[in-house]
């Protein structure tokens, strides 16, 4: 079967939509490439904020808070980006500490959700080069069986539909990939944001205590 399904899809690469196809095929490269940078900074940068407020929370706990500011600001992370004003604007009142916040997070956040609405883009131009593939591949099918004599042109045409289909195959699969992948790390830089503001709430409230 699955021998059967990749030798559809080379015939397709082979047939009349095949520039389309080496389109779609370029953007699920694309795609592939943006969803595996989303993965890296989402969960492999910015996924071990336990380990950092634990370090942070041991560093305040020993009145330590130069030091907790020296390693907050040594990596590049938008929950360490935060925590490190807030403990450099302790004492100056939770106005001051908030602004500073507002004022990194309106720089971060983008950062968190960058690229992820190319994915959405990709799915559907995808789809949609998938189906002008197989429009164009009909129109040329249809032509071509008017120099076919009238006993084959039935099975002609039925060859003919099946290689045209791949088009639209081929674009359908990048596109579920693009959707799924779109989700699955949509998700995972809202929950990403949402510890970002539950975190430095909890920090400001403690040292202005």
């Amino acid at each position: 079967m699955n021998s059967g399904f990749f030798s559809f899809i080379t015939t397709g690469f082979r047939g009349s939509g095949a520039p389309v196809m080496f389109v779609i095929l370029v953007i699920g490269f694309a795609a592939i490439g943006l969803i595996i940078e989303r993965i890296w900074y989402l969960y492999f940068k910015c996924g071990t904020s336990k380990a950092f407020m634990s370090y942070i929370s041991k560093c305040l706990k020993a009145g330590d808070y130069e030091r907790a500011v020296k390693y907050a600001t040594s990596l590049q992370t938008p929950l360490a980006k935060i925590v490190a004003v807030i403990l450099q604007n302790r004492g100056k009142g939770i106005k001051v500490i908030q602004r500073s916040i507002d004022e990194v997070f309106l720089t971060e956040a983008p950062r968190v959700n960058r690229f992820l609405p190319y994915l959405q883009a990709f799915a559907n131009l995808s789809v949609l080069l998938g189906l002008l593939g197989t429009i164009y591949g009909f129109m040329e099918a249809f032509n071509s069986l008017a120099n076919v004599p009238a006993a084959q042109r039935a099975q002609a045409l039925a060859a003919s539909i099946a290689i045209v289909m791949c088009s639209t195959l081929w674009g359908l699969i990048v596109c579920v990939l693009s959707l799924f992948a779109y989700s699955f790390l949509a998700g995972k830089a809202e929950k990403l944001l949402e510890e970002i503001d539950e975190k430095s709430t909890k920090l400001m409230n403690l040292v202005e205590e």
